[in-house]
């Protein structure tokens, strides 16, 4: 497998001719609007959300795709005082019993990290959302945010973040100190149970991803050593216990600073994906690692970029065991939203130019799904826009 795996991570990056059989969709999403997000309900519909600027302040507000057309949008909720970041934003999932979750991010006090992840259930599609609650109980002001909702077949809700209470304020940054992952399940009614503190140490602002397994539920988050050494690690529930967390993937990657470029994690079955971005060497490159064992242990990674990436990743696996990743590259004139499919074997596919885009922070993290037998893409260039692509 090493010896494939390496073969494989030399292909050179190809732009398939494919691209044409992308097709750019409209958009239900304002004029704009940014911080999409993508979500795929029970029923194979998917759910775009994103922020738009509105006279109260700024509103979360989604849309699904119905046929070949998006619904007329609804609105979650609006306020004046959220915190609206390019890299931590607003999510919505659907539930089993078809009800629907969102998180958004509301300010605490005046520093400029110090704000609360809010929740919100609706049990009608969306036309009216319950009053929201705080999934941390801590009372601190101090940051608070890059959630990952994760459905559970119960009808509970596992929320993951990243909390900065035990950090201390300095001015204008995040403060020192370890930033932690937690986690607590949502109940039907809002009661909070199960709390945890998954790991003590992680990277201060790069994305969370989570995914559930046959085995259970698993999360992947960029860590942070005593030595600031930023890789990819996992944490896994195995017979209802938490994990210590492991690297996916042991790049090496040293850097004096959060990169802001999480990880994307995949599952089905025993079989997990997770996708992310690394430097390490001065070498900026996209990677992909498999498990067969419900996120245990890991094959070599792939390489699947090694040109220019921006990174920001995202990565959807197929029944069939098939991967689809996402991510931003840099080309001669700004950046473009590529996607690669990797088959199980680890073959890889040639990378697919989704869009032409930019690379700058505004443009923010590009989103893909898969409902039935095609792909859904949504990234932010000048407002929310969106894609699709047929899979056969």
């Amino acid at each position: 497998m090493q010896k494939l795996t390496a073969r494989l991570s030399l292909i050179a990056l190809v732009v398939a001719p494919m691209a044409a059989q992308v097709q750019q969709l409209a958009t239900p999403a304002g004029k704009g609007s940014g911080e999409p997000n993508l979500s795929v309900r029970s029923d194979g519909a998917v759910m775009l959300s994103w922020v738009e600027k509105v006279a109260a302040g700024h509103a979360l507000r989604f849309a699904v795709r119905e046929g070949d057309s998006w619904s007329k949008p609804k609105q979650v909720a609006a306020g004046d005082n959220w915190f609206v970041n390019w890299a931590d934003f607003p999510s919505l999932v659907a539930l089993p019993d078809g009800r629907l979750a969102a998180h958004w991010l509301v300010k605490s006090a005046k520093g400029t990290y110090d704000y609360d992840v809010h929740l919100a259930m609706s049990a009608d599609g969306g036309d009216t959302w319950s009053k929201s609650l705080v999934p941390h109980r801590d009372g601190k002001k101090a940051e608070h945010g890059f959630v990952s909702l994760l459905p559970n077949a119960d009808n509970s809700l596992s929320a993951f973040w990243l909390d900065g209470r035990a950090m201390k304020p300095t001015d204008g940054g995040h403060g020192r100190g370890a930033m932690t992952l937690r986690y607590v399940e949502v109940l039907k009614g809002g009661e909070l149970r199960r709390g945890a503190l998954l790991d003590d140490r992680v990277c201060e602002c790069c994305q969370t991803s989570a995914a559930m397994t046959s085995l259970g539920p698993v999360v992947v988050f960029r860590d942070r050593s005593e030595g600031e050494v930023r890789d990819i690690s996992i944490v896994r529930r195995v017979a209802g216990k938490w994990t210590k967390s492991r690297p996916v993937s042991r790049d090496g990657w040293q850097v004096a600073g959060c990169p802001v470029n999480g990880p994307s994690v995949a599952a089905v079955g025993k079989q997990v994906v997770v996708g992310w971005f690394t430097a390490a060497d001065n070498t900026g490159r996209v990677k992909l690692a498999r498990s067969t064992d419900g996120g245990k242990t890991f094959a070599e990674p792939l390489i699947i970029d090694r040109g220019n990436p921006v990174g920001r990743v995202e990565v959807v696996m197929l029944p069939d065991g098939a991967v689809w990743m996402c991510w931003l590259t840099r080309v001669e004139k700004g950046a473009a939203v590529r996607a690669r499919r990797v088959a199980e074997d680890g073959t890889l596919g040639v990378a697919i130019t989704v869009a032409m885009t930019g690379a700058e922070r505004r443009n923010g993290f590009p989103q893909v799904v898969r409902s039935g037998e095609q792909l859904l893409f949504a990234w932010t260039d000048g407002g929310v826009k969106c894609a699709s692509l047929p899979l056969k």
